[in-house]
């Protein structure tokens, strides 16, 4: 558990050093973690779910006005996480949206437009902060991932995702396992649980604090860092019970930004792990692959 507070408004030099330290072990020991005091109002995550129920109980008909074909459209509604590379549809329909440099999102149902654009403005200032901290946490300038990922212009993607009640949840999967792209993902959900993750070879279930944003590491973490903070493998599951709904925002580098390990954490005793990538290239090659725990991250292993 980490506290946005601590590192930011801590007046004492001893505890924000002690914040960042936390930061810097949880990235290297776990690629998870879960905020609170993050200053995002429980109003405002109220009504982001609200709005996105809305949404999925659009008819068909009107749902099918964003069903976009292509990885970098602006809005995207539809089933499962690659229809031409799946073998099966996942339990699960979702709506993928820009959010970042330009912001895109339904204009159906009223309000949703409104809300997710408040939403995703608080979502940045929140992931900036860390990112600073995270920064420290490497022994590097505050603002060195901000300007070397280019993040005035970075990528910010916006995921709701809805799991309808299973059957069967013991034979589908709502996502299998799979790493994000991207720095940093915040996420929250309603009620339900359904995300595990991966931990020395086991799989925990997570169960979020209340008014609490759940935090991973992603493979451009990973990339950066040569290793150091890995990004993890998690996935969702399905239940019986309800509908689960989860908003997830992937921060990454601006799109047209190369990532590779950063100089200041190559050596002689520590060479480059991964080759340079650029970041929209990256996420094409993910979307041309099976989602399987790292494997679009071994493909650029040197």
């Amino acid at each position: 558990m980490f506290s946005v507070k601590e590192l930011v408004e801590s007046n004492c030099l001893s505890e924000r050093s002690k914040a960042i330290q936390q930061l810097g072990d949880a990235c290297r020991d776990w690629g998870f973690f879960m905020l609170i005091n993050h200053g995002v109002s429980e109003t405002l995550r109220d009504e982001v779910l609200r709005a996105s129920q809305k949404f999925f109980d659009l008819t068909e008909e009107e749902k099918k006005e964003y069903a976009g074909g292509k990885l970098f459209d602006p809005i995207k509604y539809g089933t499962s996480f690659n229809v031409m590379v799946d073998k099966t549809h996942f339990w699960r329909d979702y709506l993928k949206c820009y959010v970042h440099p330009h912001f895109n999102a339904p204009s159906k149902p009223p309000g949703l437009s409104e809300t997710l654009e408040e939403y995703s403005t608080k979502g940045r200032e929140v992931i900036e902060e860390l990112l600073k901290g995270i920064s420290l946490s490497l022994c590097l300038e505050e603002n060195y991932i901000h300007r070397r990922m280019k993040l005035d212009l970075g990528s910010q993607l916006l995921v709701i995702n809805c799991y309808p009640p299973c059957p069967k949840p013991e034979l589908v999967m709502g996502l299998p396992a799979h790493t994000d792209h991207g720095l940093l993902t915040l996420l929250m959900q309603n009620d339900l649980a359904g995300l595990h993750i991966q931990h020395n070879g086991k799989w925990i279930p997570i169960h979020p604090l209340p008014n609490s944003f759940l935090i991973n590491t992603g493979d451009h973490m990973e990339i950066l860092t040569n290793g150091k903070y890995k990004s993890v493998v998690h996935r969702a599951v399905t239940n019986t019970k309800g509908t689960r709904i989860s908003v997830g925002t992937a921060h990454g580098p601006c799109l047209d930004t190369d990532v590779g390990p950063a100089p200041e954490m190559v050596s002689d005793d520590n060479p480059a792990a991964y080759r340079a990538i650029k970041y929209r290239d990256y996420m094409q090659l993910q979307q041309n692959h099976q989602l399987d725990g790292k494997s679009c991250l071994d493909r650029i292993r040197t």
